[in-house]
């Protein structure tokens, strides 16, 4: 990798960081696939304000030959347009080798989720403390259903989840303040069940002789003092089980996919799910409307008069 490419992606990444609030998960990303792509370029001799638009194409085609999926070499793609329009804005360059490419083609796959039947099951399961419950195994199953009744009522990240404050279960906290991705921030309700969960949590957790005041809802004693969120994709998994769902179907994230698809089959709005989610962009959110087609489908099947009749 040249030197001068490499100060090209350093200066992009201050930018990113300083004005955009880009979060650290996402400068890494960037880092990542930019390094990559000034070290395709060095070795064709050539570096970011020098390459053309068949320099970033070989470098699609070198990604496709090293076995990329479409949804991979898309993101390196996003990654790259960014650092040459950075380029160009800053006049570092004086033209954008990417403004006319198309990008991989790829097709949006539709969120996985679980209907609410499935997350009974599974809520029923997380707060079954087996058959000689102690107290160890009872804080065990109320910190898992807390844990599923925030994911699914509150429709949090997983980082969120786990490094909640213990603040947020205060018994007249009718929301969470959320601190997302980028840094913003957002209200988040809390349903009278989830308040209810942390209340017993809360109980157990103080049978346990565990109820000194701390910072955090969760927690745990490695190293950021909270619930890892490997531990707790552990643990979902593990209750899945339990509950007769296949284990790979359910993870934290199709948890707060159930809170969207759920929220718009029920006839939310679009924008106040947006908010709810902490989506940047309502066109983020919009994936969730594959619920509202497959609703007027039933209905057309069920209401319209002419729905079930025969073909002529």
């Amino acid at each position: 990798m040249s030197a001068r490419g490499r100060r090209h992606v350093e200066a992009f990444l201050e930018m990113a960081s300083a004005e955009r609030g880009a979060a650290k998960n996402t400068l890494a990303a960037y880092e990542r696939d930019l390094d990559d792509y000034v070290s395709f370029l060095a070795g064709r001799g050539v570096e970011p304000l020098t390459a053309s638009v068949d320099d970033v194409r070989a470098h699609l085609a070198a990604l496709a030959a090293e076995g990329f999926a479409a949804s991979s070499a898309a993101r390196k793609l996003s990654a790259i347009r960014q650092l040459h329009k950075f380029l160009y804005a800053d006049a570092i360059r004086k033209d954008d080798p990417t403004s006319a490419l198309d990008g991989p083609r790829r097709g949006r796959p539709l969120p996985k989720t679980m209907s609410v039947e499935e997350l009974e099951r599974l809520i029923a399961a997380a707060a079954d403390p087996g058959p000689e419950p102690t107290p160890r195994a009872k804080l065990a199953a109320a910190r898992m259903v807390c844990l599923l009744e925030l994911a699914y009522g509150a429709g949090l990240r997983v980082s969120e989840l786990v490094a909640l404050p213990r603040s947020a279960a205060r018994s007249d906290a009718a929301v969470v303040a959320i601190k997302g991705k980028g840094g913003r921030e957002r209200l988040v309700p809390l349903t009278p069940v989830a308040k209810q969960a942390m209340s017993a949590y809360l109980a157990a957790l103080k049978e346990m002789g565990r109820a000194a005041d701390g910072p955090w809802l969760f927690p745990a004693g490695g190293e950021s003092g909270h619930l890892t969120r490997q531990v707790f994709a552990r643990e979902l998994k593990a209750a899945a089980a339990r509950a007769g769902l296949s284990p790979d179907k359910v993870s934290p994230h199709v948890l707060r996919h159930a809170f969207a698809s759920h929220l718009v089959q029920n006839g939310a709005d679009l924008r106040a799910v947006q908010q709810m989610l902490g989506h940047a962009d309502i066109a983020t959110t919009q994936i969730y409307t594959h619920v509202l087609d497959e609703r007027a489908r039933a209905m057309v099947r069920d209401l319209h008069p002419l729905g079930d009749a025969a073909p002529r």
